[in-house]
């Protein structure tokens, strides 16, 4: 065998092998990424169980005599407090939840004698429409506010309209959702009667509380795509396609957009969760017959089931939420995945 041979046959099983290995290393790399994140949301499934079974128990008050009312007999409240075995041992009450999670049985409604699944199941629909929609409400005005804001004033242009656009968007991202729905209510409802004040009656209903849930998340999110905007506008494709001459909404729409989306869906995904969280405090506000409305409902009642299990449905949305994010990040960007091993 000459040289040229050998070398050739030896290149030939090197480069085999590294074919070979690359593909394993990459399975390797993806199976320890989704072991690591499925622990961390095995852990924090478990913190978030005991933490919302013993806070709720935190709350002062019977929660029977809640209940049943103060003219119920003491052998009347003592009888149901047995029977829903509030007299066993903290512990023992607490591996019995957990018993009960494994098994889907969330417990009974101490004030409405209904199991809490069957609440989760009426109220869940309202809360996701509200959040659903308010993301997309955030999406469909955060990137073109962003990605205009930072056309109109790169390159240190327009200076007195990037210190009004910072500074608007800079106060609505802080202020809370209910001073927002408050604000709403005020101007939209008593005062110029245009929309009804609460409840979930018809199409115009959704406007409000969408709106005290989105504007705040419109305002941080545009300040973060015009960050990312003036990045793009300043590489050097958008340069050649501006040298070409190309119309300016076509530079912006065709290149800039595309590479804005990636970011923008993914930070996205990360504040639906915040959206669902933020749910508690505008349902309450609307009258929303939502989870939102439901938990403070249940915790003013001491209704420790309902409490329960609407606290552990709100952590895990927001728990999958981000674990999906994650996925999609290294799906999208795989090296991310090698960088943390």
């Amino acid at each position: 065998m000459t040289q040229q041979q050998l070398a050739s046959t030896t290149g030939g099983g090197a480069l085999k092998g590294s074919r070979q290995r690359r593909p394993d290393r990459a399975r390797g790399t993806w199976s320890a990424f989704l072991l690591r994140r499925l622990g961390r949301l095995a852990i924090s499934v478990v913190v978030l169980v005991t933490v919302s079974f013993f806070m709720i128990r935190l709350v002062p008050g019977d929660p029977i005599r809640n209940a049943l009312g103060i003219n119920a007999s003491p052998a009347v409240v003592e009888a149901r407090r047995e029977a829903l075995g509030l007299n066993l041992p903290l512990w023992e009450q607490y591996l019995r939840f957990w018993q009960g999670l494994f098994t889907g049985d969330l417990g009974e409604s101490f004030s409405l004698q209904i199991p809490v699944s069957q609440i989760i199941t009426q109220r869940l629909p309202a809360t996701l429409e509200l959040a659903l929609l308010a993301l997309a409400t955030m999406l469909l005005f955060a990137i073109p506010i962003g990605l205009a804001a930072a056309a109109l004033t790169r390159g240190g242009r327009r200076r007195g309209l990037e210190l009004g656009y910072t500074s608007v968007s800079g106060f609505f991202a802080v202020v809370p959702e209910f001073l927002v729905g408050v604000g709403l209510i005020y101007v939209f409802a008593v005062q110029l009667h245009l929309l009804p004040v609460a409840g979930r009656t018809g199409p115009e209903s959704y406007l409000l509380p969408v709106a005290a849930l989105s504007i705040g998340s419109i305002a941080a999110m545009s300040r973060i795509v015009r960050a990312e905007a003036l990045t793009v506008l300043d590489q050097d494709y958008i340069r050649t396609a501006r040298a070409k001459r190309m119309p300016a909404w076509r530079v912006y729409l065709r290149h800039a957009l595309p590479n804005l989306l990636t970011s923008a869906l993914t930070i996205g995904g990360l504040v639906l969760g915040g959206l669902i969280a933020g749910t508690v405090l505008v349902e309450t506000i609307f009258s929303w017959p939502g989870l939102g409305l439901t938990i403070v409902n249940s915790i003013r009642d001491k209704d420790y089931p309902v409490a329960q299990g609407v606290i552990i449905l709100y952590g895990l949305i927001v728990l999958l939420v981000t674990l999906l994010v994650d996925i999609v990040l290294v799906l999208l960007d795989p090296r991310s995945a090698l960088k943390e091993n």
